[in-house]
């Protein structure tokens, strides 16, 4: 054999050798890959696989109870006739709450008083007072948050029941007829956890604005101007400087009786 013949075998042969071990480096190459992927590791290919970093998990969501009473929003009266309900949010506070008894005690008038659960719990003695004078507990949950629902399930249920808890110890294991969600922040859920407890959820019909405070003469305008929409209408004895509601009140109870209004309660049966 030539020496120019055994060159080129030994050329080819070389040349078979770079592309077996080019082979064998790629595949092994791939395989590293698909178990870096497969094991976990913090590398750029298993963050877009795996969840985010130090990402909180999400709260469970509870188990939905089984409703004890009608979870629909409650707006209308018990009784029927020409009604009117008086519902009063925010409180119990000590400067404006015992104004609104001595009032509602002046004009035999009974009220639904929608308390905040710390509120309550700072107020035991004006809690006891509310259920003795013959009027109606609503629990407004702990924290007012009037965003609550975009909050998660879990969140809506520890507001409500530890409202529960601070007004059932104010009270003393008095009724909670109803559950008001602050702003109206309802959900279905929030509404099947208060029915799950025995408290109806209670809407309103009649919003003058007085936690606004626009003025005594105005609210009791926009309660008159928008009564025929329904019989529940939304004040407040907390939640800020309550003297233009009181003297909304004091010009109010009156003129319903002069006009013919039986005070009643939101329905709940």
């Amino acid at each position: 054999m030539s020496d120019h013949t055994h060159r080129r075998r030994r050329a080819r042969t070389v040349r078979r050798t770079v592309v077996t071990t080019t082979a064998v480096l790629v595949l092994a190459g791939t395989a590293a890959v698909t178990l870096t992927v497969d094991s976990g590791d913090e590398t750029t290919s298993g963050k877009a696989a795996g969840p985010s970093a130090g990402a909180a998990p999400a709260p469970p969501t509870p188990a939905m109870p089984t409703p004890s009473v009608d979870p629909a929003i409650v707006r209308e009266s018990e009784d029927t006739g020409k009604t009117v309900n008086l519902t009063l949010d925010d409180g119990p506070d000590p400067r404006w709450t015992p104004k609104a008894l001595q009032l509602l005690k002046q004009h035999k008038t009974r009220a639904v008083f929608c308390m905040t659960g710390p509120n309550a719990a700072a107020h035991p003695d004006l809690v006891k007072r509310i259920v003795a004078e013959g009027h109606r507990l609503c629990n407004h949950a702990v924290s007012h948050d009037t965003a609550m629902d975009k909050k998660p399930v879990a969140y809506q249920q520890k507001e409500i029941l530890d409202a529960k808890e601070m007004i059932d110890q104010a009270s003393g294991g008095a009724r909670i007829w109803y559950y008001r969600a602050p702003g109206g922040a309802f959900t279905p859920q929030s509404r099947q956890f208060a029915a799950a407890h025995g408290m109806y959820n209670l809407g309103w019909n009649v919003d003058p604005g007085d936690f606004n405070q626009p003025g005594a003469d105005t609210i009791v305008r926009a309660v008159k101007n928008q009564l025929p929409k329904g019989p529940t209408v939304l004040l407040h004895d907390g939640g800020g400087n309550r003297n233009q509601t009181i003297e909304a009140m004091e010009q109010l109870l009156p003129w319903f009786t002069e006009q013919g209004y039986a005070f009643s309660f939101p329905r709940a049966t």
